[in-house]
């Protein structure tokens, strides 16, 4: 009998009833990588890391520092939940046990829909990305969504596989990514920068000047999107009660340090008095310009192919989780039941990743047809609102641990700091980071229009229709509307 059966048993409820379920041996450091490239480090650095400073001034490395406590805190509660509850639904099943099945088909929804879009937001990426560099090198101008597609096609195949191909894969990603931004580190570090090292940028007077510190956060926070995506994988990981927490503390540390490291390098490189005023003049260029300052041209070329890498290990990445929700929701019912075959020999969850290949391959193409232009209008609008529900929902699921601990008598042997403390603070944290992200989601989406409105709106939109449906079963089937958010795999 595992844990949870013992803790159900001990409150006089039936054990969940066994289930399909999708198989794979991957251990906290295949894991690890493999979240960690879905948040695209070198994207990061180069993109988001430029505005932060452009925005909020030379506090940016203190605030990227900030953003990463919030989400470590986040992270006690979150791998606390993963050991109690065996369910790949992650923020579906967390939210589901801790605020109510209808909050949890909210999330469910929610989740999906985010994860989703933003995985159809980083094939725009890899269009944007790849056209300069293919015409420097060989002299074609090949249309984005040549790339786009031909990226999809890459997804789609290793999505239909063994979850392990694709964790390959990233792992080779993110790799070649830290390697080129620790290349940028290395002659930063030993020439001293331009003007010195100096911690100016970690004093609480700077990452709190005002002004555009709210703006900043905002960009900070969504750098860290794709670490709590790691207890979907719950499934097909190596002993997932060692596996599953090791794996979250791995990859939200090793955001937080890298990140913080890294956008340090870049205010050093340019020195305290010019950091600002380079942001501000060429931000797309301002690390390809410290690089080939430091470095070299070489080093720029190789940086410019790897944020191709970067954006489709993302789109990867995501791909594969928004499968993994499409799959739990059919598992429950949420969904067609379709959805949660399995694959006999990849042991994948095929049909879901199929499913979602489909809706990424029709907004594709819709896109190209409209002669959308793939990064303002195909990355920024799908991945602008995905950042935020994914906020949104670190919030909502820190609120379901405290909810859920103070509720259910499964919190034997644990602390008050990880059962209370912690997920109260992130709850602040992340509550004040999603109102700032909506409050400034121009900086995120490009637009300052009625799209805005739109896009905000597919949130609650979202979530309603989860809802609905978790109703829609409690009144049509409550025996399938029982076991919500409950089935385990053992």
């Amino acid at each position: 009998m595992t844990f949870s059966e013992q803790a159900k048993s001990t409150r006089g409820e039936p054990a969940a009833p066994s289930a399909p379920h999708i198989r794979g041996r991957m251990g906290p450091f295949e894991l690890a990588f493999f979240v960690v490239a879905a948040a695209g480090p070198l994207l990061v650095v180069a993109g988001f890391a430029p505005l932060a400073f452009m925005i909020g001034g030379i506090g940016a490395p203190g605030a990227q520092l900030v953003a990463g406590i919030v989400l470590l805190l986040f992270a006690v509660g979150l791998t606390r939940m993963a050991l109690r509850i065996k369910n790949a639904g992650a923020f579906y099943s967390y939210i589901g046990q801790g605020l109510g099945r209808p909050a949890g088909g909210g999330a469910a929804t929610l989740a999906t829909t985010a994860y989703s879009v933003i995985a159809i937001g980083q094939l725009g990426a890899v269009g944007a990305f790849a056209v300069v560099p293919v015409k420097d090198a060989f002299g074609v101008d090949v249309p984005w969504p040549v790339f786009s597609l031909a990226a999809f096609a890459i997804v789609a195949f290793l999505g239909h596989r063994r979850i392990s191909l694709s964790a390959k894969v990233l792992g080779i990603a993110l790799l070649l990514e830290a390697a080129i931004l620790l290349v940028l580190a290395a002659p930063v570090l030993l020439k001293g920068g331009a003007e010195g090292f100096d911690l100016n940028s970690f004093a609480p007077s700077a990452v709190f000047a005002g002004g555009g510190t709210g703006a900043m956060f905002a960009i900070v926070f969504g750098a860290f999107i794709g670490f709590e995506s790691t207890a979907i994988y719950a499934e097909e990981a190596r002993d997932p009660e060692r596996t599953v927490p090791r794996a979250v503390y791995l990859a939200v540390g090793f955001l937080a340090i890298f990140y913080t490291f890294m956008a340090w390098v870049v205010y050093v490189a340019y020195g305290k008095s010019k950091i600002v005023g380079a942001a501000t003049d060429d931000p797309v260029g301002l690390v390809f310009a410290a690089t080939e300052q430091y470095v070299g041209r070489g080093a720029v070329v190789m940086m410019e192919l790897l944020l191709v890498t970067s954006a489709f290990a993302s789109t990867l990445a995501f791909h594969n989780t928004a499968s993994r929700y499409l799959f739990t929701l059919g598992r429950e019912r949420m969904l067609p039941r379709a959805l949660a075959r399995v694959h006999p020999r990849h042991h994948s969850p095929y049909v879901a990743s199929a499913a979602q290949a489909t809706i990424a391959l029709v907004a594709i193409c819709a896109f190209m047809v409209a002669g959308a232009d793939p990064y303002l209008q195909v990355f920024l609008l799908m991945v602008a609102p995905g950042v935020l529900a994914v906020i949104v929902l670190q919030a909502l699921c820190s609120l379901a641990i405290v909810s859920y601990f103070n509720r259910v008598n499964t919190a034997h042997g644990l602390t008050v700091w990880s059962t209370m403390v912690a997920p109260l603070l992130s709850l602040g944290g992340l509550g004040v980071a999603s109102w700032l992200v909506a409050r400034n989601f121009e900086l995120l989406s490009g637009r300052t229009d009625w799209v805005n409105v739109l896009l905000l709106s597919v949130i609650p939109v979202a979530f309603l229709i989860g809802t609905a449906r978790a109703l829609q079963l409690r009144r049509s089937d409550p025996a399938v509307y029982a076991q919500l958010t409950k089935t385990e795999v053992h």
